[in-house]
């Protein structure tokens, strides 16, 4: 792909006192592409989700999104570029119902507001929900269910399509298919593809390469805060992603 990049980092560190999380990543990512994000435990993956997210500020370097320079001061700073992260916990209410998740945080875009009181568009909040979730391919007629009722990729599945529905140009998830049987990680990947089908950047965080190695069209392997290489699906292999995250570099992964 020779488009420019959606979001660039450049140079980016971060340190919480002695301790350095990221040193100089340098890192783009493109719309309409995935890009998976790998990395051990500890290996500053979390640091650089949360500096997208704008929970945390970068120590030095710069975010550069659609050529310009920007900062994140807040998490509502980074939704507002359209950045929107799906962590492991989805930010989903159990025994509130699939509609009322949907628009979580966005109740003033389908709410009627008067002195004292806000009412929703109840009526319009389960049409939305109910036709963002069909195109993305998610066939759930009755919006009323309480989430607590669906599967683990059901839920993944609301979280993606609330993204995507609400415009987000970059889409952010932390490991999305942990603990999901094989067919529901299957359904989740796919909605991920469709995603990416939409024009958005994708970005995946996993530990299962496998798993990313089915959909995505670039990795970069985070090793000790650094960015150990970046790499096109074709030109790299499963044993040398495994080789990266584990070592460094590339060779047999030990």
């Amino acid at each position: 792909m020779n488009q420019a990049p959606l979001l660039e980092l450049k140079d980016i560190s971060k340190s919480f006192g002695r301790v350095q999380s990221l040193r100089g990543i340098n890192l783009n990512i493109r719309s309409g592409e995935v890009l998976g994000l790998l990395g051990d435990n500890g290996a500053g993956k979390s640091t650089l989700i949360k500096i997208l997210a704008g929970v945390h500020q970068p120590t030095t370097g710069a975010l550069v999104w659609k050529g310009q320079t920007i900062t994140l001061p807040t998490p509502r700073d980074a939704m507002a570029r359209g950045i929107s992260v799906v962590y492991q916990d989805l930010s989903i209410i159990p025994l509130l119902s699939i509609y009322r998740n949907f628009f979580l945080g966005r109740e003033d875009d389908v709410a009627i507001r008067l002195p004292g009181l806000m009412v929703l568009k109840r009526h319009k909040m389960r049409c939305i929900a109910r036709d963002a979730l069909k195109q993305l391919g998610i066939h759930i007629d009755d919006v009323d269910l309480s989430v607590a009722r669906l599967s683990g990729g059901e839920r993944q599945s609301i979280a993606i399509a609330r993204a995507v529905h609400f415009q987000s140009e970059l889409l952010i998830l932390d490991e999305p298919t942990a603990a999901l049987s094989l067919k529901e990680t299957e359904k989740v990947l796919s909605y991920v593809r469709e995603a990416r089908r939409q024009g958005v950047a994708v970005v995946l965080i996993t530990h299962n390469i496998s798993h990313a190695y089915e959909v995505c069209d670039r990795f970069g392997v985070v090793y000790h805060g650094r960015i150990a290489e970046i790499s096109d699906r074709n030109d790299i292999t499963t044993d040398e992603l495994a080789s990266l995250i584990n070592t460094g570099s590339r060779g047999i992964a030990a």
